[in-house]
């Protein structure tokens, strides 16, 4: 008896990258077939819940809602969906937090084609996979799980919103219109993530979004 197609759910905010993974999965001869792709985290979300993918290929910078945010809210919603982070970050500390999110695997986007379709086979066997070019910085090429969480995990999902308008430029008044909020709840926002990540101002606070390849809004 053949083996089950694997259902693929492709996300990414650049259409170039989400017809090039298409190209490269939807094949008959890998057993796989694109079910889907969508721009946003958002949209990872409904479509996830539509189409029901065995596995999301989930681009981690993705604009309003980020890779990993849509991946803890998909992974708690469908625990049976097997998600994989795509980045172009080649350091430990963001695989630790993709993996510490509920994804499955975690692939750099310079891998080649039989990368992401062993990342694909691990991960639907029960398996974690993470690029070789990440697990060779671990100690003895194992995760250390001792790496405490980053600043940027301790934020709320709102105030990662409020974050990502700050970046964009938005004044109080104009992030408390388009976020339904009220000004002062906004400037309290911003104070809670000052004492939070640290920092004095707004420009850093913007110093540590990008520092973290947080998507402006």
């Amino acid at each position: 008896m053949a083996a089950p197609v694997i259902r693929i759910l492709i996300v990414d905010d650049h259409s170039v990258v989400r017809d090039g993974l298409a190209v490269l999965l939807d094949r008959d001869d890998a057993g796989m077939k694109i079910v889907g792709s969508v721009g946003t985290g958002e949209e990872a979300i409904l479509a996830a819940h539509r189409l029901k993918p065995d596995v999301i290929i989930m681009d981690l910078v993705l604009p309003v809602l980020s890779g990993i945010d849509a991946t803890r809210t998909i992974v708690s919603e469908l625990p049976r969906t097997l998600i994989i982070a795509l980045s172009a970050c080649h350091t430990p500390e963001h695989a630790y937090r993709a993996l510490r999110a509920g994804a499955r695997g975690y692939v750099l986007k310079t891998a080649v084609r039989s990368e992401l379709l062993s990342a694909i086979e691990a991960v639907t066997a029960g398996e974690q996979f993470v690029s070789p070019a990440i697990t060779a910085l671990f100690v003895g090429g194992v995760l250390d799980t001792s790496i405490p969480e980053s600043p940027f995990d301790s934020l709320s999902p709102r105030e990662r919103d409020v974050l990502r308008h700050i970046i964009a430029g938005e004044t109080s008044s104009d992030i408390a219109h388009h976020l339904s909020l009220s000004r002062k709840t906004v400037d309290t926002y911003r104070g809670r993530m000052m004492v939070k990540l640290g920092v004095a101002n707004r420009s850093e606070l913007i110093r540590f979004a990008m520092e973290y390849e947080l998507p402006v809004a």
